[in-house]
């Protein structure tokens, strides 16, 4: 039940995003770099301080090395062939000096449905993390579902604004991102049917959720906030890591 609950609030988080464009417009690049590094941070932490440690104890060091691997290389595999969404310096701009034609906007609008695909996957072996961690220890499991919603705001963002700029109405916007945030407590759920099964699940299912936050936090976050602004990325990721540390220690 945890797990769900758990997921589920980190799912929807994407909604906040959305909210934001919805009623603010799109935030500033410094509040956005800030978040971002900051979710790497605590992303990193948590993989390296509690999950990857969890697997050993309860596996191998082959099983938590297979498990990571697995999970960074799902991670990889979705990114590689699955549209995904980013919120950098160059979608504001882009956004901001597209011409707000028919055509401009049915372009736009297709594009965000492709968005709206790929983060609807991506999401899925999010919540296949959350319920590794989970099975470790409920307090373990809220801390990745933190990490997890900070990752899933900027997603937010990023989705509903093509979907805005391509003529969708809001409550269409924040409908489709609730449906974004929904597969990953239906990730979570897959899970719990094979974390069941052995113990050793378990253990691979954490080493699985370490290798799968590593990936989106060196893949996608850091190179995003650094490009919104590398000063501001430095700060929100060391505080990530010092607020885990300081939590887990």
């Amino acid at each position: 039940m945890e797990s769900l609950l758990y997921s589920f609030l980190a799912g929807v988080s994407t909604v906040l995003g959305a909210v934001v464009i919805v009623v603010f417009g799109r935030p500033g690049p410094k509040l956005l770099s800030a978040l971002l590094g900051f979710a790497a941070g605590v992303m990193l932490a948590l993989s390296f301080f509690d999950l990857m440690p969890e697997a050993l104890e309860n596996g191998s060091v082959l099983i938590a090395s297979v498990g990571f691997l697995l999970g960074a290389g799902i991670m990889y595999t979705l990114d590689r062939f699955i549209p995904h969404a980013h919120m950098s310096t160059d979608q504001h701009l882009a956004l901001e000096a597209m011409p707000q034609s028919s055509v401009a906007k049915r372009d736009l609008l297709r594009a965000g449905y492709l968005v709206f695909f790929g983060l609807a996957l991506h999401n899925l072996p999010e919540g296949l993390a959350i319920g590794a961690g989970v099975e470790a220890s409920p307090e373990l499991g809220l801390y990745v579902a933190i990490a997890i919603a900070l990752h899933n705001i900027p997603e937010g963002i990023a989705a509903a604004g093509i979907l805005r700029a391509g003529g969708l109405s809001a409550a269409r916007v924040l409908l489709l991102t609730l449906v974004i945030g929904l597969m990953t407590p239906l990730g979570a759920l897959i899970g719990l049917a094979f974390f069941r099964i052995s113990p050793l699940f378990i253990a691979a299912g954490m080493a699985f959720a370490g290798g799968a936050m590593v990936y989106i936090a060196s893949d996608e976050l850091i190179p995003q906030a650094n490009k919104l602004n590398s000063h501001v990325s430095i700060g929100g990721l060391i505080a990530g890591l010092i607020l885990v540390f300081a939590m887990t220690g």
